[in-house]
């Protein structure tokens, strides 16, 4: 049931709809592209403009220690802090500023922030600046309603979660800035629609292939070693072997779509030769490097998804004397899952229902998020991803978010933060 004061809350944000919608457009305005990582300092500014007004203590976090921090791209994560009459509990909403290269396909400007039948239009307005300024909003009507809440809210702006998120939020939870001493929830408002809760996400492992080979002149192959050739018998092995392995393996996790609750790999990208001004040169390939994605579930232990990439390399040097090859860990990501039973997903399950009139659905993400950071590093076990618009949409052109659910998960959050609180 919905009391006065959070119907005064709810009449607020929707008083608040075109001032969302307008700053909404000024985040998709700032070009925060990753790679290389493009205007993160105007961005970080723009939220810690907002937030400052809103009464927060703001801070800029600069990651100048992590390896893609500097003057040109500086690794810049806004912090803000609204001190409630108690220190705890706190109440942490985080979203990434970084977006990816806007790519293709564009029938609108992707950094124009265009509005068209009740949408929102630009790189980055689903995944996730959308959720960037619901989140804000919900606070900014909790304000401007003259509502004080007990507990503690923060909030932070954070950089390269599309690469991993270590100079972002995985930064703010080495700095403490995320733990369990000063910190009760986190949302995370990721476009996974605005009636589902989503609990955590499956496991990565990224992890490069480099066969080796020896080098002859083109014409006389028989002298040298192919590494592409090489490489060919490691992707006819997966593909013969160790995809049909996957393929039956599934997780109890509520993963959506349905298809990725299946164990997967993917090849990121392949390399091989020498190229000389884009051309390649007449000679054997002496080396051949792959990039592969690999998702694993939570049933999954870490140590037996390396070694069957390992046992693969040790099976084809058996087979072939002539075969070399190294394994290299490039990113390794655990599965998380949060508790359903937690006050946090429950208060956010129970305000879905008086607000949206339904219930809601739980479920886990197919790809990773800063969750992994803030219970691996943050070690905080409270956290979920809420927020609107709709996962198909990330990264792909004419990507948009829906102005009313914008308007509904900023109400969400807003009354989610006043029943863990208080006011």
């Amino acid at each position: 049931m919905i009391t006065f004061l959070e119907h005064r809350v709810l009449e607020q944000i929707d008083i608040l709809g075109e001032d969302i919608v307008s700053f909404l457009q000024a985040l998709i305005r700032i070009p925060t592209v990753n790679p290389p990582g493009e205007a993160y300092d105007p961005c970080a500014r723009l939220i810690g403009n907002w937030l400052g007004e809103l009464g927060f203590d703001v801070n800029y976090i600069v990651a100048r220690d992590h390896a893609d921090h500097s003057s040109a791209y500086p690794r810049v994560n806004v912090f803000g802090k609204l001190s409630g009459k108690m220190a705890m509990p706190a109440l942490h909403l985080n979203g990434h500023t970084d977006v990816v290269p806007a790519g293709e396909g564009w029938t609108v400007d992707p950094f124009g922030g265009e509005i068209k039948d009740g949408r929102v239009y630009g790189r980055g307005a689903c995944d996730m600046k959308g959720g960037i300024a619901a989140a804000l909003f919900a606070v900014a009507a909790i304000r401007e309603a003259g509502i004080e809440l007990r507990g503690t809210v923060e909030f932070s702006g954070t950089v390269d979660e599309e690469s991993g998120g270590f100079a972002g939020m995985a930064y703010l939870a080495q700095q403490g800035l995320i733990s369990p001493r000063r910190t009760s929830y986190v949302i995370i408002p990721e476009p996974l629609n605005v009636d589902r809760i989503c609990l955590g996400h499956r496991g990565v492992y990224w992890f490069q292939i480099d066969t080796i080979g020896h080098i002859a002149h083109g014409s006389m192959p028989f002298l040298g070693v192919n590494a592409v050739e090489l490489m060919g018998r490691v992707l006819n092995h997966i593909d013969t072997h160790l995809h049909p392995a996957l393929s039956v393996r599934s997780t109890d996790m509520p993963v959506e779509p349905p298809e990725a609750r299946r164990a997967t790999l993917n090849i990121n990208g392949i390399h091989g030769g020498q190229t000389q001004a884009g051309v390649g040169t007449p000679c054997v390939a002496d080396r051949c490097t792959a990039i592969f994605d690999r998702r694993f579930l939570k049933e999954e232990p870490f140590e037996t998804v390396r070694q069957e990439i390992s046992d693969i390399l040790t099976y084809l040097k058996m087979r072939h004397t002539d075969f070399k090859a190294e394994l290299s860990d490039l990113m390794v990501v655990h599965p998380v899952e949060t508790d359903k039973e937690t006050d946090l997903v429950q208060t956010t399950a129970r305000t879905i229902r008086d607000v949206l009139q339904t219930s809601p659905e739980y479920i886990a993400s197919p790809g990773t998020y800063d969750h992994k950071h803030v219970f691996n590093i943050g070690h905080v076990d409270q956290c979920i991803a809420y927020g609107p618009g709709l996962l198909h949409l990330a990264h792909q052109p004419d990507e948009y978010c829906e102005i009313e659910h914008l308007i509904q998960s900023c109400k969400v959050m807003a009354l989610t933060a006043m029943r863990l609180l208080g006011t």
